[in-house]
């Protein structure tokens, strides 16, 4: 399981909490567990008061994360990470004082003592870890982070012992690593996390890395880990988007030039994934992070032959990138229980209770299989011919392809688990009235807006009926609603035909040879041979969507295919010639072949004049009970804690 920050580090009673977190992971089976990353020192942390590990009493507070991943036969090893110039905090330092591009404060250099005392730092944190029981530590090698900062010329502009030469550049790393080998012998388990592909400018050829690599074993590393680019990086490399499996070439080309285990990571969700990189040769061991969150069991079920019933991670960072950057709790979208185990129990109900679950969306079916597993007899009613609601739409648009794997689990959820199906049966209230509890999860239906000539079927079509239908809508087509769905339909309709592994790099600049420094090459825009324009009536910024860490992907993606995006409009009518907008104070015709409409949802309440009579069985959760922009993480989050509750 490797590293992944969830905001327990910093919780008032997060060791606690995370011990109940990796335990679980532990008893799934997880061979080797990394934890976030721990500061060695004040000025590493990320943030001013985010987690650090240097003194004896972080190590005595730190065994009961220990004792509680043993007490299950796994091992674990604690990230030690020093943030460097993206510290966000006044104290940062870096090999030289350049501001990254994504941080608030510039850095002092360090001096030459101040780098000796960061290297015995790491050297006594790793000490500490050992006294708290750890099995080894991580060192945060890459990712953009202090000791990547040394490495690359992008950030190391010294003339020191520390900087000029590549020689000198890689000093740093390695007197890291060889004063951790000293104060913690030879068995405990050294991992350095090594920047492979930067993906940034001025950053290590492949001839470079392999040297380090080479360097590192000599040193006293004890496995390699694989990182995939710098944060200030604009390349997606974890994100749905990203193909499964999209970086293990980078390990397996440095992999022939060591012989000590090596690591390969990012975009690996399944148990056939991992079995193809391991049987292909691309590595000798397989990190996942996020999947882990998803499904605590999932090396269980994989070694049971219960593949089918793994909960599969979408890469969607909705519940644990979005919540760790806003300063919130990591969870999980498909499951919220990630983070909190000791919160959040699914436990047999003392009295089974009859319960109608309406809806088969992520909330219904979050809900009515929880409930199931209580040993309530639930019956799921779903007025479609198909489970899944929202997610099987968006699980047509490409990048998007990972929401089918959520519809599979439920799928088996509701086999395995007793739930009885209705498809195509509306529920009305004599049909509900029967039983103990009723669940509303009725879901959403597209917002009608109000504008002059919008019930022209001919030119305007809604973004539910255009992804169901597999509507044609022409070579040029206008986007009301500039929201997560609105990008999502352009994306759609921009899609390049037959799009490889190959290509999806190529389009990225990513060099396979890493013969450029950073991996990258100059590359053109790809207009796509459609015309399409993404309108919002609010001012300010368009296309980025709804997800804090993925919503510069998607707008980077739209204007490399050529979209216009289009803010502060305002819609005068829609017609046989087109749409006509004002923008800017300027009346324009976007002579456009359909108009399709993506401006929100509202929620679906049927027989809603009759709810009230149910009183308090009746529970409304997911779109039912707020529309607002799609939000599965609280649709499903919504779904299990009723059924907890009920």
């Amino acid at each position: 399981m490797g590293s992944m920050h969830t905001g327990l580090e910093e919780h008032k009673e997060g060791l606690g909490k995370l011990a109940a977190f990796y335990a679980e992971r532990a008893k799934g089976g997880v061979g080797l567990i990394v934890t976030g990353g721990f500061s060695p020192n004040f000025r590493g942390r990320l943030h001013p008061f985010s987690a650090e590990f240097s003194k004896a009493k972080h190590a005595r507070a730190h065994k009961v994360v220990t004792d509680s991943v043993h007490e299950h036969g796994g091992k674990i090893a604690l990230q030690l990470l020093h943030a460097g110039r993206y510290a966000m905090h006044p104290f940062s330092q870096s090999a030289s004082a350049i501001k990254a591009p994504i941080a608030r404060f510039a850095p002092s250099e360090m001096s030459c003592r101040q780098i000796k005392k960061t290297i015995m730092a790491f050297a006594h944190s790793s000490e500490l870890a050992k006294s708290a029981g750890y099995d080894g530590i991580e060192i945060m090698g890459s990712e953009g982070y202090l000791i990547n900062q040394f490495i690359c010329k992008r950030t190391n502009t010294r003339y020191d012992e520390w900087g000029g030469s590549y020689e000198n550049r890689i000093r740093f790393p390695l007197e890291i690593v060889k004063a951790i080998r000293q104060a913690v012998g030879d068995e405990f388990i050294i991992i350095f996390r090594l920047s492979m592909l930067d993906l940034v400018e001025q950053g290590s050829t492949f001839d470079e890395v392999v040297i380090l690599a080479k360097e590192l074993e000599k040193a006293g590393v004890s496995i390699i880990n694989t990182g995939i680019g710098w944060h200030e990086a604009r390349i997606p490399t974890i994100a749905t988007q990203v193909p499964r499996g999209a970086f293990t070439w980078v390990t397996e080309k440095v992999r022939p030039h060591v012989s000590i285990p090596i690591v390969t990571c990012n975009r690996i969700n399944t148990p056939e994934e991992a079995e193809r990189i391991l049987a292909s040769g691309h590595a000798d061991m397989v990190s996942m992070a996020r999947p882990f969150l998803a499904d605590p069991h999932f090396v269980v079920k994989a070694q049971n032959d219960k593949a089918h019933l793994i909960n599969t991670c979408i890469g969607c960072n909705q519940a644990c990138l979005d919540h760790v950057f806003k300063g919130k709790r990591a969870s999980c979208l498909v499951n919220p229980l990630a983070c909190r185990e000791d919160e959040l129990r699914i436990t047999p109900t003392p009295s089974p209770k009859n319960i109608a679950v309406v809806g088969a969306g992520p909330a219904g079916l979050s809900c009515a299989t929880t409930l199931a597993k209580r040993g309530h007899h639930v019956d799921l009613f779903e007025r479609n011919d198909r489970i899944g609601g929202q997610f099987r739409l968006a699980m047509q648009i490409p990048g998007k392809e990972e929401f089918r794997e959520t519809i599979r689990y439920f799928a088996n959820q509701i086999d395995e688990t007793g739930v009885k199906l209705h498809l195509e049966t509306e529920a009305n209230f004599d049909l509900l009235s029967e039983y103990d509890e009723v669940v509303m999860a009725s879901g959403v239906e597209p917002r009608k807006v109000n504008i002059e000539g919008i019930d022209n079927p001919n030119k305007v079509i809604d973004y539910q009926t255009l992804i169901k239908d597999k509507t044609y809508a022409g070579e040029k087509v206008a986007i009301v609603g500039a929201g997560g769905i609105g990008v999502d339909v352009a994306t759609m309709l921009t899609e390049p035909a037959g799009h490889s592994l190959d290509d999806w790099l190529h389009d990225w600049g990513i060099d396979k040879e890493i013969a450029h420094p950073g991996g990258l090459f100059p590359y053109p825009n790809l207009q796509s041979d459609k015309e399409v324009w993404v309108l919002q009536r609010r001012a300010g910024n368009v296309g980025k969507g709804p997800g804090k860490t993925t919503g510069w992907i998607h707008k980077r993606t739209l204007e490399k295919r050529g979209v216009h995006l289009l803010g502060g409009v305002s819609y005068d009518r829609i017609d046989e010639q087109g749409l006509h907008i004002t923008c800017n104070e300027q009346s324009q015709l976007l002579e456009v072949d359909k108009v399709i409409i993506c401006a929100g949802q509202e929620s679906v309440r049927p027989f809603e004049q009759q709810w009230q009579e149910m009183g308090d069985k009746l529970h409304i959760i997911g779109g039912a009970d707020h529309a607002g922009e799609l939000d599965a993480v609280r649709a499903i989050r919504q779904g299990v804690e009723l059924a907890i509750k009920l």
